[in-house]
């Protein structure tokens, strides 16, 4: 089955989280998914509180930017968050936007060579491991978490990939990988190619989750929406990119990213949609039937 959820934009204010969390658990919606633009709202404390106000929807956080997180601290709060609320949390992580880097003094020159430093030791990390190591970005001396993930939880760490070798990269060190809007259905499938192809290479058989976000708007002026969105994203030019309509269009996007190897699917309102709290009613109500 696809697993279908909502983006919470933090270009909406935090005290704007509670009422939506709250709203996206009593609708049914599988997954509410948070971000950590900068300079906007903080990914681990909103997924905290919005778990915290909510009993069964599962909080994404996508993504993390890793060079402003030190892994030892992103450990211990993905742990928190997991043993606070079995099964609930999903964390991601990446790069992050390379000019927000720089503004926070934080950019490096290889973000690939972080990136895997980086996912290796948070998985070892939330596997229990006691770490020693020293990279060229991630240098750890017997570092082990208190309390870490209990055994045998499922803590997977997915990470956000655009280009061939960070897809790549993805499937040789994470356990999923987060796709942006800009990403097609055959964009999908030459993602999950790629991604195969690290695993592969890693020697890597479990099972890898896709996560593809689809921009979504609905309503009189839809299609206006959508394309300024996709213009300001500067992909307005890429075929097959979002969907604008009714509950029968958005499940037909839905499907077709399905089809291409995506496990979950999210849908993602524009910056401007005038009405956030529909936006997720749609989502549960009128498009989740619709998709198997």
């Amino acid at each position: 089955m696809t697993v279908l959820g909502a983006v919470f934009r933090p270009q909406l204010p935090p005290e704007r989280l509670r009422s939506m969390a709250r709203l996206a658990d009593d609708a049914g919606i599988e997954e509410l998914w948070l971000w950590e633009d900068c300079f906007l709202e903080g990914g681990i404390s909103t997924a905290a509180a919005a778990l915290a106000w909510t009993e069964r929807v599962r909080v994404g956080v996508g993504l993390l930017p890793v060079p402003l997180r030190n892994v030892a601290v992103a450990a211990m709060e993905a742990a928190t968050l997991h043993r606070l609320f079995p099964g609930r949390a999903l964390l991601g992580v990446g790069h992050g936007v390379q000019d927000w880097m720089e503004q926070a003094g934080a950019r490096v020159e290889s973000p690939m060579t972080l990136l895997r430093e980086y996912v290796d030791a948070l998985r070892a990390l939330l596997g229990g491991e006691r770490l020693t190591t020293q990279g060229r970005y991630v240098r750890l001396t017997d570092v082990a978490l208190d309390w870490p993930p209990p055994p045998g939880s499922e803590v997977p760490v997915l990470a956000g990939a655009t280009g061939p070798r960070t897809l790549r990269l993805s499937g040789e060190v994470a356990d999923g990988t987060i796709l942006t809007v800009a990403t097609s259905p055959e964009g999908v499938r030459r993602a999950r190619r790629l991604i195969d192809e690290g695993r592969e290479a890693a020697g890597r058989t479990g099972p890898h989750r896709v996560v593809v976000n689809l921009l979504t708007t609905t309503g009189p002026d839809a299609l206006r929406r959508l394309r300024a969105e996709l213009a300001n994203e500067g992909v307005d030019t890429v075929p097959d990119l979002g969907v604008a309509g009714d509950a029968q269009a958005v499940a037909k996007a839905v499907r077709a990213l399905a089809d291409a190897g995506a496990d979950t699917v999210v849908l993602q309102p524009t910056a401007d949609e005038p009405d956030p709290e529909g936006f997720l009613r749609f989502t549960a109500e009128e498009v989740r039937p619709l998709v198997p």
